[in-house]
């Protein structure tokens, strides 16, 4: 399961440099703002496909960091304020919700974003996602949810 799980990281991380049209020195700079030091050579290693030479996965920490970075890269790091608390293993809401505040977006944001690419989805549904796991109306974002809302914000962001 682990396997897979660390592919949706490399999706994530892909798409996020594409959206964003940004340069590998540019994300290892985000890794950077997050305390968290990677190469050049393990970035681009990040982005190749799973059957390419030299894939390598890239692990729930990594992209926690990575996340963390475009947080402090898109609204500024607080150095007064303590550094981003890590929550592994990440799971598919950590992310949708470092993307959430890293774009600023309300839930109407993310409910037009998810029309965009025609995922029809509720409210209640839509918050489900963003409740503590111990909450009885918690629900896991499947990959298929994520996969679309970064199609859905990299049309938004990139059209």
């Amino acid at each position: 399961m682990a396997a897979a799980h660390n592919r949706v990281n490399n999706d994530v991380l892909r798409a996020v440099r594409y959206m964003l049209d940004l340069s590998d020195v540019k994300v290892v700079d985000l890794f950077k703002l997050a305390d968290c030091i990677v190469s050049k050579e393990e970035v681009l290693a990040f982005q190749k496909r799973e059957d390419e030479d030299g894939f390598i996965e890239c692990s729930d920490e990594l992209l926690a960091r990575f996340l963390d970075g475009l947080i402090y890269f898109r609204r500024g790091k607080d150095e007064s304020r303590p550094a981003i608390p890590l929550e592994l293993p990440l799971y598919n809401n950590a992310i949708l919700k470092k993307l959430r505040v890293a774009f600023e977006l309300k839930e109407e944001d993310l409910l037009l974003i998810m029309q965009s690419v025609d995922f029809r989805i509720s409210k209640p549904e839509l918050s489900a996602f963003f409740r503590s796991p111990d909450h009885k109306n918690y629900r896991r974002c499947g990959d298929q949810f994520l996969r679309n809302f970064l199609k859905g914000l990299t049309l938004r962001l990139r059209p």
